[in-house]
C-alpha cells in the first residue's frame, strides 16, 4: 500500500529534452552529456540527490519543433561515464509514465516541473480478453523476431507478464514512427496500449509480407529474364553455326531489321521511330503477338519509298502531243496538265521545288457523266507527265479506316490505301487516281470523304499521318485525279479543296474520232481480226453513234463496235462473208439490228410526241450526262374529274413548285395570251413526265412545262425540232440554270435544231464545241411571251382547239 500511495505522490524534476526520440517505461537508454539540456537536467538531477536518498532522477520528454509532450517519463541516472566513443555519457533508465504540471524553480541550469505519476496497474488476475490480446501480440512479436533473426529477445518478450510492461516493450521496435512512439506514450490505460502496439505491429507484418511478395515475383522475373536472355544468347549461336554450316553469309538474315533500317534511306524522324520498334522487338519474346505486328510494321515502313521520286518530263509539246493522242476532245483537262507543267517547270529552274515545306502537287476533281474516258485520263496525264500512276477505287466505300489506315492494335491491321497506293507506285510523286469519290458512303465505321479531307488539302498534307504508319508522309508532290458523275454527292467541304473540271460528254464528231482512232483498233484485236481486214466507213461510224448509241461518252459506242467486229468474225467463219469488208451505214441493219434512237424530226409526223397539243420537250442533265426530257399535259373532263393539279413521273419538290408556278402564271395571264384559261377553273390539270422509274428535279423545266400547258389550252401544237430549258417566275420572267452545254450537246444528239435558254446563260455558249453551235439555232429569251412565240406552231384560223381530255 505504501508504493501505491506513493505513485500518486507529487514529484519536482528536472526536464531532459529528447528532440526526435521517444522513450518508454523499461527502456534503458545511453544518452550523450556533450548536450547542453543533457547535461544540464542529470547535473540537476545529482544535485537534488545529494539530499535525498536513491538514485538522481530526471524526466525524460519528447521535444517536436520545440514543444513538449504533455507526457512523460520518469527516470533514473544509473550510471554516468564514457561512451563507446569516448564521448561522456550517463546510462537512463525508464521507470514509469508522469503528468506533466506546471514548472518550478530548482538547483542548476535545468528546467524544472510538477509531476504526478500515472498509475499503470492492471487488475489480477488478468480478464479473458486481455489475456488474448497479450497471447497474440506476444505471437506477432515472436513471428517479427524470428524474421529478422533475433532468437534472444524471443525468450525474453515470451517471459513479459505484465501488461503494461509488454505494450512499452513495443518502443524498441525500429519501424515505428516518432508519431506513433508518441501515441503509445501517451496513452495511459495499459490495455488500449496493447491494442495499439498490437494494431501497429499486425500492419507492419501485412505491409511486410506485400513487400516480400513483390520482391519475390520481381526476383522471379528478373531470373526469367536472365533465363531468356541465355536462351537466345543460346540460340544464336546455333543459328550462327547452322548458317555456316549451310555455307551462308551472317548479313543474308532478313530478321535484321536493325541492320535493314540504318541503312534504308528514311526520313530522320521515321528513322527514330522505326528504330524505336526495332529494340521492342528485340525485348519481345518469339511467342509474343507483338512480335509480329512491329515486325509487320517494320516491313511496311522499310518498303515506302520515302526519298524516291520520278523525274518530271518537262517537254511541254511532247506531253501535249501524248494527251492528244490518247484522248480525243477533253480540251480542259489538257489544258489544266499543260499548265501544271509548265508552271513545274518554271518553278524548278528557279530553285522553287519546295515552298513552306509544301512542293507543287496538284488536286483535280473530273466530274461528268459515264463514258467520257476520266479513268483513262488518269493514265494519259502520268504517262504525259513520267510519272508512275496508281489507280484507287473508292466506289462503294464505307469505312474510314480505308483511307486513314487501322490502328495496329487491331488484328490485321493494314495502312490506309493512300499509303498502299504510294507503296505500289514506288514514288512519292505518283499520279493517284481516286475514282467514283462521289460513290462515298459513311456508317457507324466512320466517314471516309471526311477522312479524305487532309488527303486532298495541298495546305496540310505534306504532313498526313495514317493511323497504322502514324508517321509524317509528304503526300505534297502526288497529282491527285478525282471522278465523279454526279456534282452534287461530293461535300462541299470536299469539293472546295479540288479544282473542279468538267467533262460534258462528246460530240458526235469526237465520237467518230474517238472511234476511228481508239476503239476500232482495240476491238479489232480482241476479236482476232486484222486492220485490213474489216474497216468501218465513217458514216457508218456516225450512224453508230447517232442512232444505235446516244451517250455523252463512248462506252455503248465501243460495245456496239465490238457486237459489229464479233458478228463479221462470225459471219466469216461460217462461210457467209469473205473478207476484206468494209462495213457501211447500209449495213449496220443486217449486222446488229434496227437504230435504237432515231431523232424526232426523222420519224412520221403523226407519230412524234409532239404530234398533239400539250407537248413540249425539254432538256435535262442527269448523271449520265444531258438528256432529252417532255412534259405531257391534259385536262380532266369536267364532269368526271376533280379540279386541281396533279403531277406524275417521281418529280422532286422543285419540280413540283415549277409546275404550281407555271400553272398560276397561266391562270393570271391568259387573256393577255389569249388563252381560254376558264377551262381551269372547274377542270383537273395533270402534268406527267414519262420515264417514271427515273427520279427528277429541279427548276429548269419551268418554261417547258409552261409551253406545254400554253399548247393545250390553246390547241397550237409545239415543234417538233424545239427544245428548251429555264426556270420561270410568277411574272414570267426566264431565270437562269446550270448544265447548258450538257443540254445543248443532248439537244444534238437528239436532232433536235433549235434551243431556247435564258439570256443570262448566253455567257455558257462560249464552252459548247463550236460544231454543235453550227447546227443549232439558239435562242437566248428573257419572257415566257417570247418562249411560246418561238415554241407553238402558228394558230389554225377557223378551227377550234382540241384540248385532250384525261380519261
Amino acid at each position: 500500500m505504501a508504493a501505491e500511495s506513493t505513485a500518486f505522490t507529487p514529484l519536482t524534476l528536472p526536464v531532459l529534452p529528447l528532440d526526435g526520440e521517444v522513450v518508454l517505461p523499461g527502456m534503458v537508454v545511453p544518452l550523450d552529456l556533450s548536450d547542453a539540456d543533457v547535461r544540464a537536467a542529470v547535473e540537476a538531477a545529482q544535485a537534488a540527490a545529494r539530499s535525498a536518498p536513491g538514485k538522481p532522477k530526471v524526466l525524460l520528454v519528447p521535444r517536436i519543433d520545440g514543444t513538449y509532450a504533455s507526457t512523460g517519463v520518469l527516470g533514473t541516472v544509473e550510471q554516468v561515464g564514457r561512451l563507446a566513443d569516448g564521448d561522456p555519457g550517463a546510462l537512463i533508465r525508464g521507470r514509469g509514465r508522469v503528468r506533466i504540471g506546471a514548472g518550478t524553480t530548482g538547483p542548476g541550469a535545468a528546467l524544472w516541473v510538477e509531476g504526478t505519476r500515472v498509475d499503470e496497474s492492471v487488475p489480477e488476475p488478468l480478464p479473458g480478453h486481455v489475456a488474448e490480446l497479450v497471447k497474440e501480440y506476444k505471437a506477432l512479436a515472436t513471428a517479427w523476431l524470428k524474421k529478422r533473426g533475433a532468437w534472444q529477445v524471443v525468450d525474453r518478450v515470451q517471459a513479459i507478464d505484465d501488461v503494461s510492461a509488454l505494450a512499452d516493450n513495443s518502443g524498441y521496435s525500429p519501424f515505428l514512427t516518432l508519431d506513433q512512439k508518441i501515441e503509445l506514450l501517451e496513452t495511459a490505460d495499459p490495455v488500449a496500449r496493447l491494442k495499439l502496439a498490437t494494431q501497429q505491429l499486425r500492419d507492419h507484418l501485412a505491409e511486410q509480407d506485400v513487400a516480400e511478395t513483390i520482391a519475390k515475383d520481381v526476383q522471379e522475373g528478373v531470373d526469367k529474364q536472365q533465363r531468356e536472355f541465355l536462351l537466345r544468347r543460346q540460340l544464336e549461336a546455333v543459328r550462327k553455326e547452322l548458317r555456316e554450316l549451310n555455307g551462308e553469309q551472317e548479313g543474308d538474315e532478313s530478321d535484321d531489321y536493325r541492320a535493314r533500317v540504318e541503312a534504308a534511306d528514311l526520313p530522320e524522324k521515321v528513322r527514330e521511330a522505326a528504330l524505336k520498334e526495332v529494340d521492342k522487338l528485340e525485348r519481345a519474346s518469339d511467342q509474343s503477338p507483338e512480335g509480329s505486328w512491329i515486325r509487320t510494321w517494320l516491313d511496311t515502313v522499310l518498303e515506302l519509298p520515302w526519298n524516291e521520286r520520278t523525274e518530271d518530263s518537262y517537254d511541254i509539246q511532247g506531253a501535249k502531243a501524248v494527251l492528244d493522242a490518247e484522248h480525243a476532245g477533253l480540251e480542259d483537262v489538257k489544258e489544266r496538265i499543260t499548265e501544271y507543267l509548265a508552271v513545274r517547270k518554271r518553278r524548278a529552274e528557279r530553285g522553287l521545288g519546295i515552298v513552306g515545306g509544301r512542293r507543287g502537287g496538284a488536286v483535280l476533281a473530273l466530274v461528268g457523266p459515264p463514258g467520257v474516258g476520266k479513268t483513262s485520263l488518269g493514265e494519259s496525264v502520268a504517262h504525259a507527265m513520267g510519272r508512275k500512276f496508281v489507280r484507287v477505287a473508292l466506289g462503294g466505300v464505307r469505312d474510314e479506316a480505308e483511307i486513314r489506315g487501322h490502328r495496329r492494335t487491331y488484328v490485321g491491321a493494314l495502312p490506309g490505301r493512300v499509303v498502299r497506293a504510294i507503296k505500289e507506285a514506288g514514288s512519292m510523286n505518283p499520279v493517284v487516281l481516286l475514282d467514283e469519290i462521289d460513290k462515298v458512303g459513311s456508317d457507324f465505321r466512320g466517314d471516309p470523304a471526311a477522312a479524305l479531307l487532309e488527303v486532298l488539302d495541298p495546305a496540310q498534307n505534306h504532313t498526313f499521318r495514317d493511323h497504322y504508319l502514324e508517321v509524317e508522309l509528304d503526300l505534297s508532290d502526288v497529282v491527285f485525279l478525282a471522278t465523279a458523275n454526279v456534282l452534287e454527292a461530293i461535300p462541299e467541304a470536299l469539293l472546295d479543296r479540288m479544282e473542279l473540271v468538267r467533262l460534258d460528254g462528246y460530240t458526235e464528231d469526237e465520237k467518230v474520232v474517238i472511234a476511228r482512232d481508239h476503239l476500232v483498233p482495240r476491238q479489232l484485236e480482241r476479236a482476232g481480226l486484222d486492220k485490213d481486214e474489216v474497216t468501218l466507213d465513217e458514216s457508218a461510224l456516225r450512224k453508230l453513234a447517232g442512232e444505235y448509241t446516244r451517250e455523252a461518252g463512248v462506252r455503248n459506242l465501243e460495245r456496239s463496235v465490238a457486237r459489229l467486229l464479233r458478228k463479221v468474225a462470225a459471219q466469216h467463219e461460217l462461210g457467209e462473208r469473205k473478207l476484206p469488208f468494209t462495213v457501211t451505214d447500209a449495213d449496220l441493219r443486217d449486222l446488229i439490228g434496227r437504230p435504237h434512237h432515231v431523232p424526232e424530226s426523222a420519224q412520221d409526223p403523226a407519230e412524234r410526241r409532239t404530234s398533239v397539243p400539250g407537248v413540249a420537250t425539254g432538256l435535262a442533265v442527269t448523271g449520265a450526262g444531258g438528256d432529252v426530257l417532255y412534259v405531257e399535259a391534259s385536262l380532266s373532263d369536267p364532269e368526271t374529274g376533280a379540279a386541281g393539279l396533279t403531277l406524275t413521273g417521281q418529280l422532286g419538290d422543285v419540280m413540283k413548285e415549277s409546275a404550281q408556278i407555271a400553272l398560276s402564271f397561266l391562270r393570271s395571264h391568259g387573256a393577255e395570251l389569249e388563252l381560254p384559261v376558264a377551262d381551269l377553273k372547274d377542270r383537273g390539270v395533270h402534268i406527267h413526265f414519262p420515264a417514271g422509274a427515273v427520279p427528277k428535279d429541279g427548276p429548269s423545266a419551268g418554261i417547258t412545262m409552261t409551253t406545254a400547258l400554253a399548247s393545250l389550252l390553246s390547241g397550237r401544237l409545239v415543234r417538233t425540232d424545239v427544245a428548251m430549258t429555264g426556270e420561270v417566275s410568277l411574272t414570267g420572267r426566264v431565270l437562269p440554270i446550270g448544265g447548258v452545254k450538257q443540254k445543248l450537246l443532248a439537244a444534238h444528239r437528239a436532232g433536235v435544231t433549235t434551243v431556247i435558254i435564258p439570256k443570262r446563260n448566253e455567257p455558257d455558249l462560249d464552252d459548247v464545241p463550236a460544231e454543235v453551235l453550227d447546227k443549232l439555232d439558239v435562242h437566248a429569251v428573257t419572257d415566257v411571251r417570247q418562249v411560246l412565240h418561238l415554241a407553238l406552231s402558228p394558230a389554225t384560223h377557223g378551227a377550234a382547239p382540241e384540248v385532250p381530255v384525261a380519261a
